[in-house]
């Protein structure tokens, strides 16, 4: 199965990158996402942006912004292009069809995260670097690697999910605007939203808890989440209900 998964894959990532006019699409989405996190941000902070551990938050959301560019034409532009039915037709298991879409997505948000805090990097060392060679540090890096390839998963799981269900890429891209604020922006809200004292308690226990440890219940948090929407996205995606779909 690991062949045809990656036969998917080669798929989405050939009509993602080289049909006509995608490429530049993607590029001009993608450009005022490099310019701020890239470059605007990095030379204000200065070096904390590279050895903070704060910027772990940053390597968690950055993945939704590709994703969320691109999974919203998953299943939803397959049926728009009536090219659905030639795909499930084919000898693919109905795993390798999931996974590769999955995949596909994930690689190319996961590369371009990377790629964008790479930018920043160069720009935190041209900027405040002084002649002295600023790198992320060992456990930043790995636990940013791991961090922005889970939350990839689970954005590009939900739009495969949302993709599926939708009948135009427009009206998928539309709900996954939705979820992607519900991720990001009203956890904050409703934080902010909180009596003042159970704030300060959260804080509080947040600052006195183990840093690592802390990340690494969220890492897990996270991959069970994914696994469980992978799980619920294997239950949706099936032949016969598409096809009649």
């Amino acid at each position: 199965m690991i062949t045809d998964i990656w036969t998917v894959i080669w798929k989405e990532w050939r009509e993602l990158l080289f049909q006509r006019g995608n490429l530049r699409g993607i590029v001009l989405s993608l450009l005022p996402s490099i310019v701020l996190f890239g470059i605007i941000l990095p030379s204000q902070i200065g070096r904390f942006w590279a050895e903070s551990g704060l910027s772990l938050g940053l390597w968690g959301w950055l993945p939704m912004l590709p994703v969320t560019v691109v999974i919203a034409d998953a299943f939803a532009g397959e049926r728009e292009r009536h090219t659905l039915e030639t795909l499930l037709a084919s000898p693919l298991s109905e795993q390798a069809i999931l996974f590769g879409k999955v995949g596909a997505v994930v690689g190319y948000a996961w590369v371009l995260t990377l790629i964008i805090l790479l930018v920043g990097l160069v720009t935190v060392n041209f900027v405040h670097g002084h002649g002295k060679l600023l790198l992320y540090p060992v456990t930043i890096l790995l636990g940013g690697m791991v961090l922005a390839l889970l939350t990839a998963t689970l954005l590009a799981t939900i739009g495969v999910i949302v993709s599926l269900r939708s009948a135009t890429v427009k009206q998928a891209a539309q709900q996954l605007a939705f979820a992607s604020i519900a991720l990001t922006w009203i956890p904050l809200f409703g934080f902010g939203l909180l009596p003042t004292k159970l704030q300060a308690s959260l804080l509080e226990s947040v600052n006195n808890a183990n840093n690592t440890q802390l990340f690494l219940i969220s890492l897990f948090v996270l991959a069970v989440v994914d696994v469980g929407l992978l799980l619920a996205a294997m239950a949706r995606f099936k032949r016969s209900r598409l096809i009649l779909d």
